[in-house]
């Protein structure tokens, strides 16, 4: 994989607004968070880029030490707008380059193309406004086509990602293509959280159900992104990173029999995914 590591927990900032990702940025990463991801489609970014500046300018974190990642919105898919928004994006984010910039979804019904979109993005690379690419709620046979045709490697992959969608077949092909898996929705849209087996384990080993779920996922090699606005959350997530489930306990949580994919918008999602058992 590339020479830039993730850290194995990142804040994610889906559906807050803008003064509350400032907060939880400044927080998460006083806290120790080292990745924080948003979207142009949050419109968040810049309580994101406010948030970062403080702690840079106040000296918590070097810029060098966050890793940042945003996502193309599917209404700036086609090249010359992604390129145009990725500007925007660092105006907004205050910054001069992003870690990951990712396309949010694969919408060919907009526009979107693995050659032109990601070969806009990868002039970016060149440019040095981006130093990774990512792809978005793709299946593997979506990134297969799109590694075919473009001459950048895919860094990532951010899909929804928590015990009741396991995904098991997914994880294995973005581990057999040293592509990360970043999960985003760790906790199931809170779902998850009220499963009688997640409660059952967060009990015996008295942990909270989100710190159950997150060390799943972890445990998976995968690296979720939940949200939070509190600093109680903010910290309760972050202690994942502390917590070893047995092997008994992740065969428990394996063992789940749901399939629930709580994100799924019209038109811009995966066709495949109207398929109830396709991932």
């Amino acid at each position: 994989m590339s020479e830039m590591k993730l850290p194995k927990i990142g804040l994610g900032t889906w559906m807050l607004k803008p003064y509350e990702a400032r907060y939880s940025t400044i927080q998460a990463i006083k806290l120790g968070y080292r990745f924080v991801d948003t979207a142009q489609a949050y419109r968040n970014e810049k309580g994101v880029g406010d948030g970062l500046q403080e702690v840079f300018e106040k000296g918590i974190a070097k810029r060098e030490e966050v890793i940042v990642s945003t996502k193309v919105s599917p209404l700036s898919i086609r090249p010359k707008a992604a390129v145009k928004s990725t500007y925007k994006s660092l105006k907004r984010l205050q910054l001069d380059y992003v870690d990951i910039m990712y396309i949010h979804f694969p919408a060919f019904v907009l526009g979107y193309s693995h050659k032109k979109t990601l070969g806009a993005l990868g002039e970016l690379v060149d440019e040095g406004k981006i130093r990774h690419i990512g792809v978005s709620n793709f299946t593997p046979q979506l990134i297969k086509d799109a590694l075919e045709v473009i001459d950048k490697p895919i860094f990532a992959n951010q899909i929804e990602h928590h015990p009741y969608l396991q995904q098991p077949e997914v994880l294995k092909f973005h581990k057999e293509n040293n592509i990360f898996q970043v999960s985003y929705s760790p906790l199931g849209r809170g779902k998850a959280l009220k499963d009688s087996v997640i409660n059952e384990i967060a009990r015996k080993n008295k942990f909270s159900a989100a710190q159950v779920c997150l060390a799943w996922v972890i445990d998976k090699g995968a690296y979720p992104v939940p949200k939070a606005t509190s600093l109680d959350h903010l910290k309760d997530n972050f202690a994942a990173l502390d917590l070893q489930l047995s092997d008994e306990d992740i065969q428990k949580i394996d063992a789940i029999d749901k399939h629930e994919r709580y994100v799924h918008p019209p038109v811009v999602s995966p066709k495949e995914w109207k398929k109830k058992n396709n991932l």
